[in-house]
């Protein structure tokens, strides 16, 4: 038998698999059950590996003795894993949607879909407005500042200024400004 040390290497990265009554370590997640710091209760929290903050903090059912907290088993920390990978999931798409928007216009040369997209850098926030035809194609792109509100209202000024005076919007009659 061969040893790859690529494959080695990458194995001695993740944590080690722990299961224990209140903690289990396993395949990419940590739970961790703790003492609730709102009441007398239990909470288990969920990590993904690599975070410094819990996806998912939630309560913990008590054990029969009614003062220690139930051990953590397969079962339950495979549904735990699911429900931090869920509660994730809705926040990156929540993100997502906070920095794209899109809306669809009606032009004398047919549907045009006008996109925001925000960049939420640190230093040079802004957010570039595009336009593209009904077959995908980019048709202009504008450098915007990052509040610009997307309406349809909006949608349509923009694609006005755009309009050559045959009414025709192409990918070659607009003017490209993505702010470089």
């Amino acid at each position: 038998m061969t040893s790859n040390p690529i494959n080695d290497q990458a194995e001695d990265d993740s944590p080690p698999s722990v299961k224990e009554a209140r903690l289990w370590r396993d395949d990419g997640w940590t739970a961790r059950v703790i003492k609730n710091e709102d009441d007398e209760g239990w909470a288990v929290e969920m990590i993904m590996d690599g975070e410094p903050e819990p996806a998912l903090v939630g309560p913990w059912t008590m054990g029969r003795d009614k003062k220690n907290p139930k051990p953590l088993d397969v079962n339950a920390f495979h549904t735990l894993v699911k429900t931090a990978s869920e509660v994730l999931r809705r926040h990156e798409q929540q993100r997502h949607a906070m920095f794209h928007k899109k809306v669809t216009v009606n032009t004398p040369s047919g549907r045009i879909s006008v996109t925001l997209d925000i960049v939420p850098d640190e230093f040079d926030p802004h957010a570039l407005l595009a336009a593209f035809d009904a077959t995908g194609e980019e048709l202009a792109v504008l450098r915007v500042d990052a509040g610009f509100k997307l309406t349809t209202a909006s949608a349509n000024a923009w694609l006005e200024t755009l309009l050559p005076d045959s009414g025709d919007l192409t990918p070659d009659s607009v003017h490209r400004d993505n702010g470089d």
